[in-house]
């Protein structure tokens, strides 16, 4: 039997993507899906949206939370699949294909993970992230940035854990390590497997975002890789963007 997949998405006041999100989840060819609905209360048009599809999901929560990671592990808490993949809204899964192609790679794996495109607020594609996915992924593998975005990679329930409230930006990159830390088989299914829009919360308080990375690496890491790390990361991120502005010109 397939096992069970909970899709959860998390929206608050996106009436101008939530529907895409929807459908990229709804219309997908494998026929194990349940897909959760966390909304934060939202007043600009996205319930109504929502609950024309209503009929079609297997939860859907709408009440005021305490931010994007408290609204995630009231996903997490309700969910019941076998795996967990959160598509949030303005993100798609890649094709209506991919969950099905996903599982067909190898069976009864702890981590699945694949590539991921992105995509500008018209859904256009602006090419594959900065950041490849790994060959080989562990949980040492996010020493230099997050080698794999969050809406690409499916993670077994009985792995997870909730999100610390402690990062209000980057408890993601925290919930894969410390799952990837207990997971035996990694598979790289070797496609692309979501759709990423790209701005978000993250990318507006930048600063704040790294400052939680690196302490973030440091607890998992230690001080001296995590400190050396993040001069390579700088030296890299820096020649990215010199040889992008080339190009460019």
């Amino acid at each position: 039997m397939e096992p069970k997949l909970s899709v959860i998405t998390v929206v608050y006041n996106n009436v101008q993507h939530i529907e895409r999100t929807m459908l990229s989840v709804l219309n997908q060819s494998y026929p194990n899906i349940e897909y959760l609905i966390i909304d934060g209360g939202s007043t600009d048009g996205t319930m109504a949206v929502i609950n024309q599809y209503k009929p079609r999901l297997a939860r859907l929560i709408s009440e005021a939370d305490k931010g994007i990671y408290d609204a995630m592990n009231k996903g997490l808490k309700a969910a019941k699949g076998d795996y967990v993949l959160f598509m949030n809204s303005g993100d798609e899964i890649y094709a209506p294909d991919t969950v099905e192609q996903v599982f067909a790679t190898h069976p009864d794996a702890d981590i699945y993970y694949g590539e991921t495109e992105m995509i500008d607020t018209d859904g256009k594609s602006l090419g594959q992230r900065r950041h490849k996915a790994p060959l080989q992924f562990t949980w040492r593998s996010f020493n230099l940035g997050m080698s794999i975005s969050h809406q690409a990679i499916y993670i077994k329930s009985s792995l997870i854990e909730p999100y610390n409230h402690q990062y209000q930006l980057s408890a993601d990159i925290d919930w894969i390590i410390r799952a990837a830390k207990k997971a035996q088989k990694i598979v790289n299914t070797d496609r692309y497997v979501a759709k990423y829009l790209v701005g978000g919360i993250s990318k507006k308080k930048h600063r704040q975002s790294l400052i939680e990375r690196f302490h973030i690496m440091r607890k998992h890491y230690g001080l001296m890789p995590t400190l050396f790390n993040h001069v390579l990361i700088t030296i890299n991120l820096s020649w990215y963007y010199l040889i992008n502005r080339k190009t460019n010109d």
